[in-house]
């Protein structure tokens, strides 16, 4: 194609399409990409880049794990879509695998995170009137300033973030919001009408923000004494993404209500599933919450494939290991305009200073390395590379960064 009598490439061309074609709410890198393998992804041009984002963590697996293709493509043959009306020969077995993993009692499966999140609210709020004796529609649920759980309506309502928040409303009510990391403040929200807290074990929108220690142990102790479900969203943090299974494990703590999503399909499918037990699950009787694709056969399959991978391979014990080792390597790097370094697993961020000019020039200066990464809130830089990263490869992506921030 040409424009004013210069050529245009197709990656140029595929962009000025989204740009006149597409709605503007996102904002990304210019960069068009068209294969991935493992922690690798090709652009238009053929050039390879080494992935720090992962997709937010939805292919913690790396990039078109093999098995998960091959499970995805033999159930995509055999059987896709059932509804929930009639049952699958495949979601039992989700369930099994789950629980035994997870040591979950009672699982309810979706597709996204936000409908994660959302069947969440429902069953607790529920719960809140049938089991613990709330009055009805006087339900409260504590989240934290600087939440990240999603883009739907009642979740955008108890956003702190003007971006995600203004223009949108009338809001959805019941949500009362306290500072990320202090529990006192969390104790002092507490009241009879509070069903819930939801929490990210870690902030990763936020720039990857991680609570003081101690912090879960007491939000933990609170919930038990005064009869509050605590929600847990580790739709990023979860399945491996910190270097254990679930983020909680850090703390020695266990949620009544754990959300996960991303990585439970390897990134080749949307699905998301509500970890809880019958006193909470329980109040959902048929007809009052459900989902068309929710729980799907082909679903199902592909999300059993990339739990096995997960744990068959050691890609969690990995992430452990290569976390430390690549925390250790952003630390190392001398630069006047890092603020500070912080992580667990492999779930990073080097925050800027703000006379840096913000972060965003500094990842496309990273993408012309041949280094994705993203940034968020202004002057911070997400890491987050799939599982399977080698020392190798955190070595050569230290080495691009330190290039970019010296």
């Amino acid at each position: 194609m040409t424009t004013g009598g210069t050529k245009m490439s197709a990656a140029a061309d595929l962009i000025a399409t989204e740009q006149r074609l597409g709605a503007h709410n996102y904002k990304p890198l210019d960069v068009v990409l068209t294969r991935g393998e493992g922690v690798y992804v090709w652009d238009a041009d053929g050039k390879r880049y080494l992935d720090c984002l992962s997709a937010y963590s939805a292919v913690n697996q790396g990039h078109c794990h093999p098995k998960i293709r091959e499970a995805m493509i033999e159930q995509a043959g055999r059987l896709t879509l059932t509804s929930r009306a009639f049952r699958n020969d495949q979601l039992a077995h989700l369930y099994e695998e789950l629980a035994a993993l997870t040591g979950s009692h009672k699982i309810l499966p979706m597709n996204s995170g936000a409908e994660a999140v959302e069947t969440a609210i429902k069953a607790v709020r529920k719960w809140g009137y049938e089991v613990k004796g709330v009055p009805e529609n006087k339900a409260e649920i504590i989240v934290c300033s600087n939440n990240f759980h999603g883009r739907t309506l009642s979740i955008i309502s108890f956003s702190t973030d003007p971006d995600a928040r203004t223009g949108f409303g009338p809001y959805t009510p019941g949500f009362r919001t306290v500072p990320f990391g202090d529990a006192d403040a969390f104790a002092a929200a507490i009241n009879e009408n509070t069903v819930a807290t939801l929490i990210e074990p870690i902030q990763g929108e936020a720039g990857v923000i991680i609570p003081a220690p101690g912090y879960f142990t007491r939000v933990r102790e609170l919930c038990t004494a005064n009869n509050v479900t605590l929600i847990l969203d580790e739709i990023q943090t979860g399945l491996g993404r910190t270097g254990k299974l679930l983020a909680e494990e850090h703390e020695g703590i266990e949620a009544d209500v754990t959300l996960i999503g991303k990585a439970l399909s390897g990134g080749f499918y949307p699905v998301s599933a509500v970890l809880s037990n019958s006193e909470v699950l329980g109040v959902l009787k048929p007809g009052q919450h459900g989902s068309t694709f929710g729980g799907n056969p082909l679903a199902c399959a592909v999300a059993r494939a990339a739990l096995r991978v997960l744990t068959e391979e050691g890609m969690i014990e990995n992430a452990a290991v290569m976390g430390d080792y690549f925390l250790e390597g952003l630390r190392s790097v001398r630069s006047n305009i890092v603020k500070e370094v912080r992580g667990r697993g492999l779930m990073m961020a080097v925050e800027l200073v703000p006379e840096a000019g913000g972060a965003r020039q500094y990842c496309y200066q990273l993408k012309d390395l041949g280094l994705l990464a993203k940034d968020t809130h202004d002057h911070t830089i997400r890491l987050a590379p799939p599982l399977v990263v080698t020392r190798s490869q955190v070595d050569w992506a230290v080495e691009q960064i330190g290039k970019v921030l010296a």
